[in-house]
């Protein structure tokens, strides 16, 4: 949670130790009610990164501003009581500060964030990933050891988040193709003319039927990849490809909100030629559809680490 050392937050495209302002949002992955204030906060200090909060956030409560932990965290950054009291700021400059607003709790996770970099800044090394690692670690075990410190968890937090936050940045060149792509397609084909299932993943008790997400999910099972469940939590699983950049093997998705990822509703496996293989609809049988219509949203390029690193609990 947030602001508790030893469990996971999300973080920016630290690749190349990119600057706060140049790494913008990939389409639709922060809901359009804090779109503005992700953008706005996430160029709060070089350390940070729209994509960066974006993912934080995501990761802790995926966007939910009544999100409780067990631990007592709260609100849509995951803030426990005594950090809140610290460092939580007023935001909106409306007089108060509540760990249940967004307006304040995504400014003050920010804030926090770019205070742990100051603590770090004269560390040789990646700032953004000392910043991570003070935060998983403390500030004086980054300091003592000159960087991201030697311990298995901590370097596994600094990877885990870093490969996660590209799925919030908006791609700045051509994403690369899926080793694994043309195997994810293979199975898909194999399932072709079954019959749809809600809830499906293709078990035997389901006589081996599927919905959209379990089909994909499934298909990627196959070559090693473990996908989430569920379609909007499969969006995150790696980079986002321009409709005209689209390769086979790229999953294709589909939402009710062209500006929210968490109202995406199917997904379905690119083909070529404008064509998918997908799950569509109780009724209907796995089968290629066409990818253009009116509630296309976005494309993702599955990547191993992408998948890996997603969160299992949002």
């Amino acid at each position: 949670m947030l602001l508790v050392v030893g469990v996971y937050i999300v973080a920016g495209n630290f690749a190349g130790g990119v600057a706060a302002g140049g790494v913008g949002l990939a389409k639709g992955a922060v809901p359009a009610a804090y779109q503005t204030l992700v953008q706005k906060w996430g160029n709060l200090c070089p350390a940070i990164n729209p994509a960066l909060l974006a993912a934080q956030l995501y990761q802790e409560s995926g966007f939910n501003p009544g999100a409780r932990s067990p631990a007592k965290a709260q609100g849509i950054a995951q803030f426990i009581p005594g950090t809140w009291a610290t460092h939580g700021v007023d935001g909106d400059g409306d007089g108060d500060r509540d760990v249940w607003d967004p307006d304040d709790a995504i400014p003050s996770a920010a804030s926090y964030d770019c205070e742990l970099a100051k603590y770090v800044k004269d560390v040789p090394g990646d700032v953004s990933a000392n910043m991570l690692a003070a935060y998983n670690a403390g500030a004086y075990a980054v300091i003592r050891y000159g960087g991201v410190p030697p311990y298995r968890e901590t370097r596994n937090y600094v990877k885990t988040i870093t490969t996660l936050s590209k799925s919030f940045a908006a791609p700045v060149a051509r994403v690369d193709p899926s080793r694994q792509a043309a195997g994810a397609i293979a199975y898909a084909q194999s399932k072709l003319g079954t019959p749809y299932l809600w809830g499906g993943t293709g078990t035997a008790a389901q006589s081996g039927r599927f919905d959209c997400s379990g089909l994909t999910q499934a298909a990627y099972d196959s070559v090693g990849i473990t996908l989430p469940r569920v379609a909007n939590d499969q969006y995150n699983a790696g980079p986002h490809p321009a409709r005209d950049e689209l390769l086979p093997g790229d999953l294709v998705f589909f939402s009710h909100d062209p500006a929210d990822s968490r109202a995406i509703h199917h997904v379905g496996i690119y083909v070529g030629g404008g064509y998918m293989i997908d799950a569509p609809r109780t009724g209907a049988v796995i089968r290629f559809d066409p990818i253009d219509g009116v509630d296309y949203f976005g494309a993702t390029r599955v990547t191993e680490d992408g998948a890996k690193a997603l969160p299992t609990h949002v």
